[in-house]
């Protein structure tokens, strides 16, 4: 008896060479695997006597976070440990087009080592300690929302930065040549600090996120 309970993989990962399975069974475990759910084989003395049928739950935003990911022009890629046709069923129903499939756990790191080596920049699991932005909670949109203004305030500081500069730029040479009025000059100058705080505090009206910035 191979195992009383357990997938092929799972038989496998034991050392075990599960049988070949046919007949009305085979076909329904076939059909299980189609649907995105994981089959557990069910044996005695060899001998299949049933099948047990194991899903991952897929969250109800999940498709919505990978879509707002994709609008960032971010690509997608899932690692999973289950079959091709199960992984590539539950990736089609989350938006995810890159599947690695049948990935063992020591396995992971070095595909995720392989995508970063082709010049991908990957995100894996890190310390709440050593991480710049933590989510709050299992919901994964704030992840796009987090890049978005991440991206929006290296925008403004390239803005503030050009506006200080164009008015110093524009207003130093006429200061040094007599041709600015001194009063002018300490109030552009003021303008210059009140247009950059102010486009700044633009980024307030950016929607709010469920993460904790450290």
């Amino acid at each position: 008896m191979w195992c009383a309970g357990a997938s092929r993989r799972a038989a496998v990962e034991a050392g075990r060479r599960p049988p070949r399975y046919e007949g009305p069974l085979a076909r329904a475990s076939e059909e299980i695997e189609a649907s995105g759910r994981t089959v557990v084989w069910i044996a005695r003395n060899g001998r299949p006597v049933g099948l047990v049928a194991v899903a991952d739950t897929i969250k109800p935003e999940a498709a919505d976070a990978i879509a707002r990911l994709h609008g960032l022009g971010l690509r997608t890629v899932m690692l999973s440990g289950d079959n091709r046709i199960v992984a590539g069923t539950i990736a089609k129903v989350a938006g995810i087009k890159d599947v690695i499939a049948e990935v063992l756990p020591e396995q992971r790191v070095a595909d995720i080592a392989r995508l970063q080596e082709r010049g991908h920049k990957v995100g894996a699991d890190v310390a709440i300690e050593a991480s710049d932005v933590t989510l709050v909670g299992g919901d994964l949109r704030p992840v796009a929302a987090a890049i978005g203004l991440a991206r929006r305030t290296l925008t403004t500081i390239k803005q503030n930065l050009f506006w200080a500069f164009a008015y110093n730029v524009a207003a130093l040479p006429l200061a040094a040549l007599g041709l600015l009025d001194p009063m002018i000059a300490a109030a552009a100058m003021a303008f210059s600090s009140v247009s950059v705080v102010a486009n700044a505090l633009r980024l307030r009206r950016y929607p709010r996120l469920a993460v904790a910035i450290s």
